[in-house]
């Protein structure tokens, strides 16, 4: 008697089930676990912080420069050199040391004649020459006082120029470091309040990115994507802004 076909199909089919029951399992496994990993790396929280601190000029560059217009290279020259010489007296008279003073170097130039018909002739009427002096000094309060009474000189036929003074802050690197984290500690706290009224918990950081470093003068609301350094006043405000990425729990 010769067995039944569906007999022998029988331990095909079981194999088959099997096989098919625990390819489903595992597509269950990786998917729930595919889930899971989505879920935790799409579980953050990006924050930005800022800090806020006012600062004082600490240094000052103070320019200023003498010129002088003659007939004659020569003439010209001695008249510049008498102009500067009583700029550089006028200041040492300031107690301003000599190795805070810099003189750049002597610019000519020859003022050509022109005709009536608007073209140059060819010919030089005069020579005009001038030399910038650089004032750089940690005496922020005296350096700016002497740029406003420099003036006076020009009472004594000295053709002063003075340009306004440029005000600097020598310890940003220390101070950039310190708002960082000020900012940083800034972003947490916003992070926590967002998380709180989520019932979440934040976790640890996962990426972080400082932004630029506005130094403007005090009370300014200005602003700038590429950052903004201020050198017209002695009183500034510099700000950090900080974007934390933080993992939520």
């Amino acid at each position: 008697m010769q067995d039944s076909p569906s007999r022998d199909r029988f331990p095909q089919l079981f194999a088959g089930l099997t096989a098919l029951s625990l390819a489903l399992v595992v597509s269950s496994f990786m998917a729930a676990n595919a889930i899971r990993n989505f879920k935790q790396s799409n579980d953050a929280l990006m924050v930005t912080g800022s800090a806020k601190r006012p600062i004082r000029s600490d240094y000052v560059v103070w320019r200023a420069s003498v010129s002088s217009q003659q007939s004659t290279a020569q003439a010209a020259y001695q008249e510049l050199k008498r102009q500067t010489e009583r700029v550089q007296s006028y200041l040492k008279a300031q107690q301003v040391p000599d190795d805070a003073i810099t003189l750049n170097a002597i610019e000519t130039y020859a003022i050509p004649e022109v005709a009536a018909n608007g073209r140059e002739t060819g010919q030089t009427i005069a020579y005009r020459l001038s030399q910038r002096l650089e004032v750089r000094s940690s005496e922020v309060d005296r350096i700016t006082q002497l740029s406003q009474q420099a003036t006076d000189l020009i009472n004594e036929g000295i053709s002063l120029t003075s340009e306004p003074p440029q005000y600097l802050y020598t310890q940003l690197g220390k101070v950039r470091i310190e708002m960082v984290a000020e900012a940083t500690k800034d972003a947490k706290a916003r992070a926590e309040a967002i998380a709180q009224s989520t019932g979440n918990r934040v976790g640890a950081v996962r990426s972080a990115e400082t932004g630029v470093f506005q130094i403007t003068s005090r009370n300014s609301t200005d602003v700038s994507d590429s950052g903004i350094y201020d050198t017209s006043s002695i009183d500034k405000d510099i700000t950090a802004v900080v974007s934390v990425k933080f993992g939520m729990e």
